[in-house]
C-alpha cells in the first residue's frame, strides 16, 4: 500500500492541544522570568545605567495590561496564529497587515536568535567554571538550535509540558533568591526602595530602561499565536495573557528591585556592569547551600533553552500563517501530519538562527552585548511597534462591526489609552536608542536598528500591492486564517471566500 504523503498546506494547526495552564507556560517562558532577571535586568542596569529599572518593568506592566483588554478582546472574535498580523490585518487593511507581518518576522527572529548568544555564553562559563571543560559559546549554542530543532517538529502539548517543568522551578528559585536578597540589604543599612522612585526612571536613559522592560515582557502576546491550539480560544486566550502579564510584571519588578537591595541602589549600576549577569548569583551565594546556587545557575541556563524554545514555536506559527494564505510561499504552511506541527516554518528559522550565529562567529563579536542585548533591544523595539499598531487596528475593527456585548471600555477607550502610551514609549525608545545600545549618539547604529523595521514594513506594503495586482485571489484571502484558501502543496489555488 503506498504511503500517504505526510504533509500538505494546512488549514489550521493540531486543535484542543492546549488548555489555560499550558498557554501560560508557554507564553512566561518566552518571557523566561529567571532570564529577564539575571541576564535582562543585569544587562540593562549596566548598559543604560538607568537605576528605576524596577520601576520600568511595573510601569511597562501596568501599560500592557491596558493594551491586552483590546487584544483579548480581539482574540474573542478572531482566531489566527498571525496574531498581531491579523489583528492588523482587520483593523487597518490588507497592505497594513502584511507590513506588520514582516516587522514580525525580523521582531520575534531577532528576540530567538539574540537568546542564542546569553545562552552559549552562560553554559560554556558554567562548564569551563565547574567541569573545567574548554568549549566555547557558539558551539554551545548550535546544540542548543540543533535540540530545538528536532523538538520544533514534535507535538506542541509534549513541549508545553517540558516547559511547565522549567518554569516552575525557575520562578520558585526566583523568589528564594529575592527572600534573601531583601532579608540581607548591605552593609545591614536596612530596606531601600530608592530604585522604585519616579526620578531615578525620567531622564536621559528613559526609552532604554523602558524598551528594557518591554524585552522582558515579549512572549506574553503569544497567547494569540497558540489560540488555534487551544480547547477553548475565547476562555484560554484572554486569561493566559492577564495571567501572564501579572505573573511576569510582579516577579520583574520584585527581583530587580531586590537586587538593589542587596547592592545598595547607589552600587547596583557598578555591580551589574563588573559581575554581569553573575550578579544575583554571587550576592545570594554567601547566604545559601552551593547545591542551591548551582541549581540556580543550571536552571538559568533551561530558562534561556526554554525562551529559545517558546520564541521557535512562535516564529514556526507566524510564517505557517502567512504559508497558509500564499502571502509568503505555500510550503511554509506545511504540517507534520504525525504531530500537527508547522514543518516547514520551523525548519526555516532553525536554518536563519544558524546563518546568523555564523556571521557572529566570523566576525567574531560578543555574543552577550552584540548577539544577545542588542538582537533583543531590536526585537523588543519590533514588538512595541506591533502593539501600537494593533491598539490602533483594535478601534478601527469594533468601529465597524456590531459589538454591543464588548463595551465601550475594552473596544475604544483602553485600546485608545493604550496607543497613547505605547506610542509615547516608542517615540522615547527611538529618540533614545543611542543609550539602549550603549554607543555614541552619533553612531549610525542607533539608526540602523530602527530603520530595519522601516525597511520590513516598506517591503510588505510593496508585497502586498504585487499580490493585489497579480494574484487577487491570494490577496482577497489576507488574514482569513483558516478561512482561506488551502490545497496540497502543488495544486491549483482554490478561492474559498468566508462565509
Amino acid at each position: 500500500m503506498p504511503r500517504p504523503h505526510p504533509d500538505t498546506v494546512s488549514a489550521v494547526l493540531a486543535r484542543g492541544r492546549l488548555g489555560i495552564p499550558a498557554v501560560v507556560f508557554f507564553v512566561v517562558a518566552a518571557a523566561a522570568p529567571l532570564t529577564a532577571v539575571a541576564g535582562g535586568a543585569t544587562t540593562g542596569y549596566a548598559v543604560t545605567g538607568v537605576l528605576g529599572i524596577p520601576l520600568a518593568y511595573l510601569v511597562v506592566a501596568a501599560v500592557l495590561a491596558l493594551f491586552a483588554v483590546g487584544y483579548v478582546a480581539m482574540s474573542r472574535r478572531i482566531v489566527n496564529a498571525g496574531a498581531f498580523y491579523t489583528y492588523v490585518t482587520r483593523g487597518l487593511g490588507r497592505p497594513a497587515g502584511v507590513a506588520a507581518a514582516m516587522i514580525a518576522l525580523v521582531a520575534y527572529n531577532s528576540m530567538q536568535i539574540g537568546l542564542y548568544g546569553v545562552f552559549g555564553a552562560v553554559l560554556s562559563g558554567f562548564l569551563n567554571d565547574r567541569f573545567g571543560m574548554d568549549t566555547t559559546w557558539w558551539l554551545c549554542a548550535v546544540i542548543a538550535c540543533a535540540v530545538i530543532a528536532v523538538l520544533g517538529l514534535l507535538r506542541i502539548d509534549l513541549n508545553g509540558k517540558v516547559l511547565a517543568v522549567l518554569l516552575v522551578a525557575e520562578c520558585v528559585i526566583a523568589l528564594v533568591y529575592d527572600a534573601v536578597m531583601v532579608a540581607r540589604p548591605v552593609n545591614g543599612l536596612g530596606v531601600s526602595f530608592d530604585t522604585l522612585a519616579p526620578g531615578n526612571l525620567i531622564g536621559p536613559g528613559l526609552g532604554a530602561a523602558l524598551v528594557t522592560g518591554i524585552a522582558g515582557f515579549v512572549g506574553f502576546e503569544g497567547t494569540t499565536v497558540f489560540a488555534e491550539e487551544t480547547k477553548d480560544p475565547k476562555r484560554t486566550v484572554p486569561r493566559a495573557t492577564y495571567i501572564a502579564v501579572a505573573v511576569t510584571g510582579l516577579l520583574y519588578g520584585l527581583s530587580a528591585w531586590a537586587m538593589s537591595v542587596a547592592t545598595g541602589p547607589d552600587q547596583i549600576v557598578a555591580a551589574a556592569q563588573t559581575e554581569g549577569t553573575d550578579l544575583i548569583f554571587n550576592l545570594v551565594s554567601p547566604h545559601l547551600t552551593s547545591s542551591l546556587v548551582t541549581l540556580g545557575r543550571w536552571l538559568f541556563i533551561t530558562s534561556l533553552f526554554a525562551a529559545l524554545l517558546s520564541f521557535h514555536h512562535t516564529v514556526a506559527r507566524y510564517a505557517f500563517a502567512l504559508g497558509r494564505e500564499r502571502v509568503l510561499p505555500s510550503v511554509l504552511g506545511r504540517t507534520s501530519r504525525r504531530t500537527g506541527a508547522p514543518k516547514a516554518g520551523s525548519i526555516l528559522q532553525t536554518a536563519l538562527a544558524l546563518v546568523v550565529l555564523a556571521g557572529y562567529v566570523l566576525a567574531d563579536a560578543d555574543p552577550i552585548v552584540h548577539l544577545f542585548f542588542w538582537l533583543t533591544s531590536l526585537g523588543a523595539l519590533g514588538v512595541l511597534i506591533l502593539m501600537t499598531a494593533t491598539s490602533v487596528a483594535v478601534i478601527s475593527y469594533f468601529t465597524r462591526i456590531a459589538h454591543d456585548d464588548d463595551g465601550r471600555w475594552r473596544t475604544t477607550l483602553a485600546p485608545f489609552l493604550s496607543a497613547l502610551a505605547l506610542g509615547a514609549i516608542l517615540v522615547v525608545t527611538v529618540e533614545q536608542f543611542d543609550a539602549l545600545l550603549g554607543v555614541e549618539p552619533t553612531s549610525l547604529l542607533r539608526w540602523m536598528f530602527p530603520a530595519s523595521y522601516a525597511v520590513a514594513a516598506a517591503t510588505g506594503l510593496a508585497w502586498a500591492s504585487v499580490l493585489r495586482d497579480a494574484r487577487p485571489e491570494v490577496y482577497q484571502t489576507i488574514g482569513l486564517g483558516a478561512d482561506s484558501s488551502t490545497a496540497p502543496l502543488r495544486s491549483p489555488d482554490p478561492v474559498r471566500q468566508p462565509a
